[in-house]
């Protein structure tokens, strides 16, 4: 076997939420759980930090992670979805998981597991007899493995979909972080943004601190102060900390200036960082509580070398300089918001968007959002990515037109970004985003 079947037995055998969503979400922690204690609680071998919430949760995991890696430490980060390769959710300093181990645990391990939908018997006795196992349950057995195998001094966990049900939350963390709260996964999460803040607040843990990134509303932020209170959390509020000062924004990086670190300058741009660079910095600050050492050197240079130092992709990711073209995984009303509002504040003669969106969100919402903060003129180029959730650009185009936003639909996004490209000038700007798999069919095609 190799990596390619390896890889794709697991696709096939039990599918990615990414690719076709609901019907792949397995709720409820008893499957975790047993894998865990089958493969002996690797997770209690390394300290960990668990990431939550609804945006930023991504780019406040990788640097962290960043961070820690320039402070000395060996750091374990599983993050999803994937962009390109499985194995970009799971890595080591920036390293990701060898093919090699990959196939072992498909072959090894996987082959004698009853996958999601498959009728056979599992061939284990106690607690992990006649138990099926969902893609996400596989992936985070592995890469807890895998950070023990390597000997991790700290793993940053990012959570896959809400808190409470996830399977990361089998984890005691030194922290706990929640960027933030919008309206995303409504079919799992709820409707009302307390709901969905109820889930989320489920990662925070008795006796340990948690930082919480955005103030949303008053009503969410009681959510998370009951939740704290009732199992005896210290909760850090990263707004009310002010933390950041003033911070300076161009296309491609963003200057703070802060309270405790000084000057920083970030990598990542785009008008959320700086909300996750408060959240960052204030978790820095309550794990220097908690005794870990980490130095303000440490801090200038995760923030300014993130991407090279863990392989981050997809956020504000600069494309090319001329025309200026820029991809982005937001891909529901509250990232896009941040988005659509940077876009309009560069100059620029014409922006092209190159947008596509997957069925199971809010489409209509985030359209209503795009007419009110696009700036003319603009072109729009409608697209679908390949996968089962996208939905068809020529639904997507309809649906536009009634919200007063006119454009071309495009089967695939490379063609509609060659479309893009052809009518675009040097002094213009081209966006490519509205969904992740909309940012991973274009890198896929460039990569």
């Amino acid at each position: 076997m190799n990596y390619s079947q390896a890889v794709q037995y697991l696709f096939d055998s039990a599918p990615l939420f990414q690719n076709i969503g609901a019907a792949a979400y397995k709720e409820g922690l008893d499957n975790t759980l047993a894998l865990d204690a089958y493969f002996s609680h690797p997770h209690r071998n390394y300290r960990t930090i668990h990431v939550g919430g609804t945006n930023g949760k991504g780019s406040v995991s990788h640097t962290l992670a960043a961070i820690l890696q320039a402070q000395g430490y060996r750091v374990g980060l599983y993050t999803s979805p994937h962009l390109v390769d499985f194995r970009e959710r799971i890595r080591v300093n920036g390293k990701m998981i060898s093919k090699k181990r990959v196939i072992e645990f498909v072959e090894e391990t996987l082959s004698n597991f009853p996958l999601k939908g498959e009728n056979k018997k599992s061939p284990f006795k106690g607690d992990l007899e006649g138990l099926s196992f969902s893609f996400f349950e596989l992936a985070t057995a592995l890469a807890f493995q895998y950070f023990a195998e390597q000997k991790v001094d700290f793993a940053v966990i990012e959570v896959g979909l809400g808190g409470r049900l996830d399977c990361t939350n089998i984890i005691r963390p030194e922290l706990s972080v929640i960027t933030n709260i919008s309206f995303d996964h409504v079919q799992f999460l709820g409707d009302t943004l307390p709901k969905i803040a109820s889930e989320k607040a489920g990662i925070i843990k008795p006796g340990i601190p948690v930082c919480i990134g955005e103030n949303v509303s008053p009503e969410v932020k009681a959510v998370f102060a009951d939740k704290a209170h009732e199992v005896g959390a210290p909760i850090t509020f990263a707004e009310d900390e002010g933390e950041v000062l003033r911070c300076t924004m161009n296309n491609c990086s963003i200057s703070y200036e802060t309270r405790h670190f000084g000057s920083l300058s970030g990598v990542l741009a785009g008008l959320c960082q700086e909300k996750n660079t408060a959240t960052i910095l204030t978790s820095v600050l309550l794990l220097r509580k908690r005794g870990i050492t980490i130095s303000d050197e440490a801090v200038k240079r995760g923030m300014a070398e993130v991407t090279t130092m863990t392989g981050l992709m997809g956020r504000w990711q600069i494309l090319s300089r001329e025309p200026l073209t820029i991809c982005d995984t937001a891909h529901n009303k509250g990232g896009l918001s941040y988005i659509f509002r940077h876009l309009a504040a560069l100059p620029h003669r014409r922006l092209h968007l190159v947008f596509g969106m997957v069925g199971d969100k809010d489409v209509d919402g985030v359209l209503t959002l795009l007419q009110s903060l696009i700036p003319s003129p603009y072109s729009i180029y409608f697209t679908q990515a390949s996968v089962q959730r996208a939905m068809p650009a020529e639904e997507v185009c309809r649906r536009a037109s009634s919200h007063g936003l006119s454009g071309t639909a495009f089967g695939d996004v490379v063609s509609a970004y060659a479309a893009a490209k052809k009518n675009a000038s040097a002094d213009d700007i081209i966006y490519i985003g509205g969904s992740t798999f909309v940012v991973a069919d274009m890198l896929k095609s460039i990569l």
